[in-house]
């Protein structure tokens, strides 16, 4: 999938219920490229409304396709806009603007609005699909500034002095739309919802942008940068926001997955910087609180107790917090016959530790943990079976928690795994599973796919990964901890003999 590039930044957000009198002035049927350069009267009053999902779905092709287009004079779609007085809000066409935008500041997601816009805490992958970018669009359609120049100075740049001079003629069609704050969000839901739908949760997100849940997931998809949701919250609610939601951000995220994978240090969350990203982190958020009837939050002290249960729940699974079971990315979050981040793991797992937490299984689950790990390490793709049965994520993460469980309950209740393998493939609940391990989909072509490398990696790096010397379980860079064999207040010494590695659970607690 090619990576995508974050223009999110080069149209502020505003509240859709900010407005003046607009007046009754006839309106501009066009918009020329000079009128997005930074100090331009109409960029200065554009805004996105807070609504709008993250301007960051189009490669770098993509972009560099619509400016070749706009400059060549192709048609491209009008932008519908909405004139709220002060502002003028983009209902249609934020991709469209934002590419030319892009452009004409030479601000690819890395340029001085990005990185104010982002803290100057711009993601390595982000840095990297920027300048990729700006080096594409330099080689095949060249710089704004180069445009500027040649068109002043046709004789020094006569390989940009044709499309040049035909910019002062070109412009993008705008119609508007007319009535209150209310049409024009009915507006755009309606537009977004045909031509190019949004996703079932990405409506729910939208639509909730000032209830918890939505306030929650987006702080932690931005670390607690980008535009701030929460910024009518007390400076000291604000500030707590946006500190656990950078530490839940990092816990999720780091390092960058990079595909093929190559490393066993790899992300909980796959992808920080994709579009499925921030719905992942929505129904993460959700899952974790659980929220009925939601309301608005005025004063963001319950957006704050959500991200503080979802850092709870977080710290239970990497990370060296005394009560971190320290799980294995590549063993719950990622198949190890595609190589793949598993959406439906990932909530599944989330689950599964909150009902560990509700009846105290952690020991259980500790006690039998290195079978369970082998049995699903040696089926292989037990999440891809539950994911086609009952859907990705929300759809199925609920039976895979509950296989999950069941397999762990079996073991601890001395079933060995062939026999749970024999009992569960019988079960009418379980019947269109297939226990034994199998290979991944079979490739087309002669060449390896990123995934089948990722598959070969994940498959031959896990055989000989370090083990918990406490649970036998696998044990992640992330949450290796030092533990005396024979224990300190014993007279252990601080010798190499006596040292082994342990997950934060099993040396702190479990063991004791």
């Amino acid at each position: 999938m090619a990576q995508k590039v974050n223009l999110d930044a080069l149209i502020p957000r505003e509240d859709f219920e900010v407005r003046e009198d607009a007046g009754s002035q006839q309106k501009t049927a066009t918009l020329q490229i000079r009128d997005l350069e930074h100090d331009a009267f109409f960029y200065l009053a554009l805004r996105k409304p807070d609504f709008q999902r993250e301007t960051n779905e189009w490669s770098e092709g993509k972009i560099a396709d619509l400016i070749g287009s706009f400059l060549d004079g192709d048609l491209i779609p009008a932008v519908i806009l909405w004139d709220a007085g002060k502002y003028v809000f983009v209902v249609d066409g934020a991709h469209r603007l934002s590419a030319l935008i892009s452009w004409v500041q030479d601000d690819f997601g890395d340029g001085s609005i990005s990185r104010s816009f982002f803290d100057q805490q711009v993601p390595e992958e982000q840095l990297n699909i920027a300048d990729k970018t700006r080096s594409a669009i330099k080689n095949k359609i060249g710089s704004y500034k180069d445009y500027k120049l040649a068109a002043a100075n046709p004789d020094k740049f006569p390989e940009y002095a044709n499309r040049a001079k035909r910019l002062a003629s070109l412009a993008v069609q705008l119609q508007w739309v007319v009535g209150s704050a209310d049409k024009a969000e009915q507006s755009f839901f309606k537009i977004n919802q045909s031509a190019a739908p949004i996703n079932k949760t990405e409506i729910t997100l939208l639509k909730s942008r000032k209830k918890p849940s939505a306030l929650a997931a987006r702080a932690v998809m931005r670390s607690g940068t980008g535009h701030k949701y929460w910024s009518e919250f007390a400076p000291e609610s604000k500030k707590a926001i946006e500190e656990i939601a950078k530490a839940i951000n990092t816990s999720l995220f780091v390092p960058a997955l990079e595909v093929p994978i190559k490393t066993l240090d790899i992300p909980i969350a796959g992808r920080r910087y994709s579009a499925q990203s921030l719905p992942l982190i929505y129904d993460f958020v959700n899952v974790v609180n659980q929220p009925t009837d939601e309301k608005v939050d005025s004063d963001g002290a319950q957006t704050l107790e959500y991200l503080k249960t979802c850092k709870s729940i977080v710290d239970r699974i990497i990370g060296k917090n005394p009560a971190s079971l320290g799980l294995h990315p590549a063993v719950y979050f990622y198949s190890t016959n595609n190589g793949r981040f598993q959406p439906t793991s990932f909530l599944a797992v989330i689950a599964l530790i909150k009902e560990f937490e509700q009846l105290d299984l952690f020991r259980k689950f500790t006690e039998v943990r290195s079978m369970f790990e082998d049995l699903v390490l040696s089926i292989g793709d037990l999440s891809n079976q539950v994911t086609l049965k009952h859907g990705s994520g929300t759809k199925g993460y609920v039976q895979l928690k509950d296989l999950y469980l069941e397999i762990i309950n079996r073991l601890a209740s001395g079933d060995a795994p062939a026999e749970i393998r024999k009992k569960l493939g019988v079960e009418p609940a379980y019947s269109y599973l297939r226990f034994e391990a199998r290979s991944g989909a079979d490739e087309t072509g002669v060449n390896f796919s990123p995934s089948t490398k990722s598959a070969a990696f994940l498959r031959d790096a896990l055989q000989q990964a370090l083990k918990c010397k406490i649970c036998n379980g696998l044990i992640h860079v992330n949450s290796i901890t030092f533990d005396h064999i024979h224990r300190k207040q014993d007279g252990g010494k601080g010798n190499v003999d006596n040292a082994q590695l342990a997950h934060p659970y099993c040396n702190t607690t479990f063991k004791n």
